[in-house]
């Protein structure tokens, strides 16, 4: 008999996406998944096979700047979790994050079965507790701490499932590229220590178009100025003008994806498309880097921000990304066209 299981990654569509192989997991077997989600990851969550259904929620102790709190919010989501009589819970969290306070709601809305990763003493709030420092989750890529959480819950990749990331298949849009190959640049990340200068950006789109590149520059609906000012004479700017599947076209038709680390390059990962990541260390890239495809990490990893989770760069002149050349892009995206052909 299936289950009805409760999936949590309450963050934004990056750690949802990269939440994909333990998902898919826990729905190998029949079981129905409801995700539970924030704001932030609705669009990825839609994009992912084995998702029945979401529950979107706006978590106080995981959104960034996130809003006062409000009790009457927490009682109607103890109300709809309780109401679809779940089996089991399995949290996931990255590193930095408690599971507990969410461990306890779902006990408070009769949850009988709750497993998840905890640095801290869990008590009765998990049934099935995996401890990062024993349990070596510390140090692996992001997806295989979820998938791991999902395997110690009773749940596994199905026979010739390989783990990487996927999403359902996105539309074409030929419409919006044109035809031909071409390389994507996306400028944009939520974080601006996690963003290469507009500078830089412009400057690279004309080196690769120099190199003989189609260069198609992407971003969200409210950094249209941003893409506007990188795509200059050089580039196609789709600034604003694709959703979040539509997104995933544009990426899966291209050859590579030069981005920070953000949730499009991890879209790009999910579509099969090889990434070059200008990445800034204020997290690990081993944790957070490209997953299950071809990549290249530029940016130099051993700056003064390395380990902060600084969200602005603390660095005058941002030394970390700015330093990084765009010929080196370049030199990048030829490296990856020799593996990829």
């Amino acid at each position: 008999m299936s289950a009805r299981v409760l999936v949590a990654r309450l963050d934004s569509d990056g750690d949802v996406l990269l939440a994909g192989p333990a998902i898919r997991a826990v729905a190998a077997g029949g079981n129905a998944v409801t995700l539970l989600c924030g704001p932030s990851g609705a669009q990825a969550a839609a994009l992912l096979p084995g998702v029945s259904e979401t529950i979107e929620w706006t978590c106080p102790w995981i959104v960034p700047d996130a809003p006062v709190f409000d009790p009457a919010s927490v009682h109607t989501l103890l109300e709809r979790i309780a109401a679809r009589r779940f089996d089991v819970a399995v949290v996931l969290t990255s590193f930095h994050q408690s599971s507990l306070p969410l461990a306890l709601l779902l006990r408070l809305a009769g949850v009988p079965r709750t497993v998840a990763a905890s640095v801290d003493y869990a008590g009765s709030l998990l049934d099935t507790r995996l401890r990062p420092d024993i349990d070596f989750l510390d140090d692996q890529p992001e997806a295989r701490r979820a998938l791991s959480v999902a395997e110690a819950a009773g749940f596994a990749l199905p026979p010739g499932d390989d783990g990487r990331l996927r999403v359902l298949s996105p539309p074409d849009t030929t419409a919006l590229t044109g035809t031909g190959r071409y390389v994507v640049l996306h400028p944009g990340a939520s974080a601006p220590a996690r963003t290469w200068s507009p500078r830089r950006c412009a400057e690279t789109v004309a080196a690769l178009s120099e190199a003989g590149h189609r260069v198609v520059v992407t971003g969200g609906p409210g950094e249209r100025d941003l893409t506007a000012v990188v795509s200059g004479v050089h580039g196609t700017d789709l600034g604003g003008r694709t959703s979040f599947s539509e997104l995933a076209g544009v990426l899966a038709g291209a050859e590579v994806v030069v981005a920070g680390n953000t949730g499009p390059a991890h879209l790009a990962a999910s579509v099969g498309t090889p990434v070059i990541s200008l990445f800034a260390p204020v997290v690990s890239a081993r944790r957070w880097a490209p997953h299950g495809v071809p990549y290249r990490l530029l940016g130099d990893q051993r700056a003064a921000c390395r380990g902060t989770r600084a969200r602005e760069c603390p660095i005058p002149g941002h030394p970390c990304l700015n330093s990084v050349h765009p010929d080196a892009v370049v030199e990048a995206v030829h490296e990856l066209q020799a593996v990829t052909v």
